[in-house]
Order: structure tokens, then C-alpha cells, then sequence
């Protein structure tokens, strides 16, 4: 079997951030992912199985929003579809690290296709990272 016939493949995703020992500290002890390698312009997280990368890239701009249940959600973002409990204690540590979000946790959808919980927030970087959990997980790519 070789990478390519994994049941789940991982993904690779690299992000820029403008101060990693920022990145270090959100990524590390407040998300509480295990670090991999780095350089002195990249760090290496274990994001659940998948490579997730920052890369120092300072000076950047960004700031667009699309309307998603009465929500300015923000583009780009990106994260994890975690089981509800995990979900529901990564908000708490959240809390306790008193973590500014763009959109609070909150159930998305009620009672229709989808139904989701979901929560927004930014890294120190600026870069916005969605955490959502379906209590139906057969929901996730229902039309």
C-alpha cells in the first residue's frame, strides 16, 4: 500500500504568520499541538494527523468576509470537523485562554441539512481558523 491508497490521506497546509514565536505560543500551548520541525522562518505542527505549516511572511494584508448565517464569516479560513465533544472541550480551552473569536461558538443551521456547531477565530497572525463539529456526521457533504 503506498500513500496514494491511504484510507486517509493527510493533508499539507502552510500559512503565513508575522511572528512565530506568537504562532508558537497560539499553536502550541493554546491549541495544544505538538510541534515538529522548524527553522528560524517555519514551524511544523501535528494538526490532528495532518502537516500543518507557519511560515514568517510579515507585511501581508487580508480582510474578507462572506455572509453565512447571519454570520461575516472570514475568507480565507481553514480548521477541523472534530467530534462534538472535542469540539466542545477545544472551546473551553479557548475560554480559559481568554480567546477573542470572530464568531462565538453557536449551532449553525438548526434543525436543518447541515446542522453544525461552529466557532471562528484568529491565529496572532491574523489568519482566521474555523473549528466545527456535526452531530450527524453524514451531514458533513449533504446538499
Amino acid at each position: 500500500m503506498t500513500v496514494l491508497d491511504s484510507p486517509t490521506p493527510r493533508f499539507h497546509l502552510a500559512m503565513p504568520v508575522d511572528d512565530l514565536t506568537a504562532a508558537r505560543h497560539f499553536y502550541g500551548e493554546v491549541l495544544g499541538l505538538e510541534q515538529g520541525r522548524s527553522s528560524d522562518t517555519w514551524v511544523d505542527w501535528n494538526l490532528h494527523g495532518h502537516q500543518f505549516v507557519t511560515h514568517l511572511a510579515p507585511g501581508r494584508s487580508h480582510s474578507v468576509h462572506n455572509p453565512v448565517d447571519a454570520h461575516d464569516v472570514p475568507v480565507p479560513h481553514f480548521g477541523l470537523i472534530l467530534p462534538l465533544p472535542a469540539f466542545h472541550n477545544l472551546a473551553d480551552r479557548l475560554r480559559a485562554a481568554h480567546t477573542q473569536f470572530v464568531i462565538e461558538p453557536y449551532l449553525r443551521f438548526e434543525g436543518q441539512t447541515g446542522e453544525q456547531w461552529t466557532m471562528f477565530l484568529l491565529d496572532p497572525a491574523g489568519n482566521a481558523l474555523e473549528f466545527k463539529a456535526f452531530a450527524d456526521d453524514s451531514q458533513v457533504f449533504a446538499a
